[in-house]
């Protein structure tokens, strides 16, 4: 792809669906694009009590639940134009619908799934979110939402463990319960654009660092082989650019590594500036934690975000690093239910 293949947008929205951690309560930098999750709510609630003339709205019962997953719905917008797509879907369908509902997300605006790659905590909710996003654009009269997924699908995933013993993620959907579900499915192992060039998708992600190698002890299984598989290659990012702040890369795991995902992003647009680096940076574990120095040296010297906004698989280790290397004025960390919004600024 050339990068005139994906045009700049006028305003990024991302909207955390899913994650491991729920926080509304602590505060960002000023100039942070940052909202948390109570900003959702509180516009839709209704006021039930007053004190000193100020409205009291109950929003506390209408909080997402966190989970082990990640997913990110990403509006982009250009002049009166927006598309919307879905980056991951979490480990199952109760827990995406329940957030979905109470973060008051409209199905049927939908277009576009597109799965990170093949982990259980980002592909498991597959058939059932399909089914209620394809219900949804049917029933306002819209076409069938398209699941972008890589070819290389593996049966089931797992991680060995110090002790020896392989942690197995539950098996992966098929592909034709996917399509059952009422998908549309493309498969890509290629860059390419989204939703009518809003957003890019990579392919492989080119391996440039020396010390991202993938996740260790990383196995995968299909039918009756298994195989040591640390580099896990269907993974993929998605970024987008928005004119006047830059590239925002989407890595739902950083298993090919933060750096390496933030790389490509920003080659793929003309290597201008990285605006916000989201998602799960993957360091957490003995011995992925042993990378946390060099990738907090290389964002900060080499990828230069303008904010960092770690998430889900991270690790508390590494966002205490990233949190003295960038806060406050450029942390954000990720919770379910907040919201980062981008918008053009030339």
């Amino acid at each position: 792809m050339t990068p005139a293949e994906v045009t700049s947008l006028d305003e990024l929205r991302l909207l955390v669906v899913v994650d491991n951690l729920t926080d509304t309560l602590s505060s960002v930098a000023d100039g942070i694009p940052q909202s948390p999750e109570v900003l959702q709510h509180l516009p839709r609630v209704p006021v039930t009590r007053t004190h000193d003339g100020h409205p009291g709205k109950v929003v506390f019962d209408r909080f997402c639940w966190a989970g082990h997953g990640l997913s990110t719905l990403a509006t982009g917008r250009r002049a009166d134009t927006e598309r919307t797509m879905l980056l991951d879907v979490g480990p199952n369908a109760d827990l995406w619908l329940g957030n979905a509902a109470r973060l008051g997300i409209d199905l049927a605006k939908i277009e576009l799934i597109f799965l990170s790659h093949w982990h259980f905590d980002h592909s498991g909710a597959l058939p059932g979110v399909v089914a209620a996003v394809s219900r949804a654009r049917r029933e306002a009269g819209l076409g069938v939402p398209l699941v972008d997924l890589h070819p290389d699908r593996p049966d089931q995933r797992g991680t060995l463990n110090p002790t020896g013993t392989i942690v197995l993620l539950p098996p992966e959907p098929t592909i034709d319960a996917i399509e059952a579900a009422g998908g549309r499915v493309v498969t890509h192992d290629n860059p390419h654009a989204l939703a009518e060039d809003f957003f890019f998708g990579s392919g492989e992600i080119e391996r440039v660092t020396a010390y991202e190698q993938g996740l260790v002890g990383h196995v995968s299984f299909r039918g009756d082989k298994s195989y040591a598989d640390p580099l896990i290659r269907d993974e993929r990012f998605v970024a987008a650019h928005v004119r006047g702040r830059g590239t925002t890369l989407l890595s739902s795991c950083s298993h090919a590594g933060v750096v390496n995902a933030a790389l490509g992003a920003r080659a793929q647009f003309r290597d201008g500036p990285v605006d916000l680096v989201f998602g799960g940076y993957h360091l957490s574990g003995k011995a992925m934690e042993a990378r946390i120095d060099a990738t907090v040296r290389d964002l900060e010297e080499r990828i230069r975000p303008r904010v960092v906004a770690p998430g889900h698989c991270t690790g508390w280790r590494a966002k205490a690093a990233l949190a003295r290397a960038f806060a406050p004025e450029r942390y954000g960390p990720s919770a379910v239910g907040c919201m980062y919004t981008l918008r053009a600024t030339s």
